[in-house]
């Protein structure tokens, strides 16, 4: 029986669909927008992009330009120069300098080709010398401006700077630091170290020697602890642009146009000769650089055409050709293992390269043009110096930079050598503002050690230097060239060493105690 007092249940009401309807268009029109905005952004960010990459060809447009700039601006410099015109100014300060028969300066050095070493390469019609500034009246032979290089002569039994294994010294390589405080000034006549300005005929006997074509000056200033004598000159077709030893000390190599070549110490006699016959025969072609494996069974050449050649010497083969470099590449030196070799060029870039796998494993990059490059005895560091004033110092393993060495205390021109010292301690440096510089390595109490007892430079003065790294005074300067002395190779069993120079020549000297 129906009951009166319950209620009739109510007609399902449509509001509650209504609203789920109304959630539901919310969701799908909120969604619509969000794929629209995604839509938008992923536009954006292709435009952004779009802009981004010609922004970057825009710079890698203007970066073009300027180096043809450079570039033209530097050889029109070289063509001027060559043609006699007025040198480029170099920056001149800090002292001791090495002076002598005023020359030429060379001239500043861009980007692009450019030589580093100078106008070798042209050759303007009407001159002899292939480019090179007109010469003077008593030289009669090429002109060439050279880089300022160095070398150690250690004492009388031991190796050379650049290049040749020290002492073994199980320390690991220290961190590079500032270079050392100022040896003591010297009490009462202040020493002479332009030595090129002294009168060679108001000399004592035992202040000079001479020979047929050459002659040496000793410090007046200072004991005379040397003695110095010509060996062998070893006659070229070309300016002779390097000089090295091998480790044994029995042979010397030379770099020149289109050929390096290889001279017994003993007889002074060329045993082989080095050149690629393959390339080809128009033109130029100088080896800048000459650097023997540890073992003497190699030799690697670096040159103008951008390739580094290692040579089988008993063979005449080509063991290696390492390619990567794009400018002339101006300095080699092996690693005392024998295991890679590093390289210095034009492009502004070190590289360290596998002899064995034939493989790159380093490449550095800088502001400005490499000129010259080291590996430390230990083999854990390179150091190579720059156009732009400064040397810079690498760990070979991470390639990470350990050092720059420049500002107030460095160098005010271009740097054309460096040298770590036979026991890894200290890095010498060489440049065009005339200076030499001994950078003191951490935990170093002495300048030198007992390894490394005297820096050997070489000029455009055409003079070599012998220097005493623990006082900075010049022992003697030695005049044997007619042109500039552009490479000094110290022998690394000491008593020899030698110099190539723009006269065409290469010359082997001996030193020792003066009796």
């Amino acid at each position: 029986m129906y009951n009166a007092h319950r209620g009739i249940p109510p007609a399902p009401s449509n509001r509650l669909t209504e609203l789920l309807d109304q959630v539901r268009q919310e969701f799908d029109n909120q969604q619509s927008r969000a794929g629209e905005y995604e839509q938008n952004m992923a536009q954006q960010v292709q435009e952004m992009e779009l802009v981004r990459q010609k922004v970057y060809n825009l710079e890698q447009t203007q970066n073009a330009i300027k180096q043809r700039y450079e570039e033209d601006i530097a050889r029109l410099r070289h063509e001027l120069e060559a043609r006699g015109g007025p040198p480029s100014h170099v920056n001149i300060s800090g002292l001791p300098p090495h002076a002598g028969v005023p020359q030429p300066q060379p001239p500043s050095i861009g980007h692009g080709p450019s030589n580093l070493f100078g106008g070798i390469m042209a050759n303007p019609p009407g001159q002899g010398a292939p480019g090179l500034v007109p010469p003077t009246q008593d030289q009669g032979q090429q002109q060439v401006p050279p880089a300022h290089q160095i070398g150690s002569a250690q004492g009388l039994q031991q190796n050379s700077f650049g290049g040749y294994p020290p002492a073994h010294d199980p320390r690991p390589s220290p961190q590079l630091g500032r270079p050392p405080s100022p040896p003591p000034q010297h009490q009462g006549h202040p020493v002479i170290n332009n030595l090129a300005d002294l009168d060679v005929e108001s000399l004592r006997p035992e202040q000079k020697r001479e020979g047929s074509d050459w002659f040496a000056i000793f410090n007046p200033r200072i004991p005379r602890v040397l003695d110095v004598d010509l060996v062998h000159t070893l006659n070229h077709d070309s300016v002779v642009c390097c000089v090295r030893f091998s480790y044994d000390g029995h042979y010397v190599a030379t770099g020149c146009n289109r050929s390096a070549q290889i001279f017994d110490v003993g007889t002074g006699k060329q045993v082989t000769k080095l050149q690629d016959e393959s390339v080809d025969k128009e033109g130029d072609l100088y080896i800048r650089s000459v650097c023997f494996s540890p073992d003497g069974k190699y030799l690697a050449t670096g040159a103008e055409d951008k390739l580094i050649r290692v040579w089988d010497i008993a063979s005449r083969t080509i063991r290696n050709t390492f390619t990567g470099h794009d400018q002339d590449i101006y300095s080699l030196d092996f690693a005392r293992d024998g295991t890679h070799i590093a390289s210095g060029s034009g492009d502004r870039s070190v590289r360290v390269w596998d002899i064995d796998s034939s493989c790159e494993i380093l490449h550095l990059v800088i502001e400005d043009g490499v000129t010259t490059v080291a590996i430390s005895p230990q083999g854990d560091y390179v150091a190579a110096g720059s156009l732009d004033k400064s040397v810079r110092v690498w760990d070979v393993r991470t390639g990470q930079l350990v050092d720059r060495l420049d500002g107030a205390e460095g160098h005010k021109d271009s740097v054309y050598s460096v040298a770590f010292a036979p026991n890894g301690r200290s890095l010498v440096s060489g440049s065009l503002d005339k200076t030499i510089k001994m950078w003191e390595l951490a935990d170093t109490r002495g300048m030198m050690g007992p390894d490394g007892r005297w820096v050997l430079s070489g000029s455009k003065d055409r003079g070599v230097q012998f220097w005493d790294p623990r006082t900075g005074d010049t022992q003697l300067m030695l005049q044997g060239h007619k042109n500039s002395v552009i490479s000094v190779a110290p022998s690394p069993h000491g008593e020899l060493f030698a110099t190539g120079s723009g006269d065409k020549a290469a010359r082997i000297w001996r030193y020792g105690p003066w009796q």
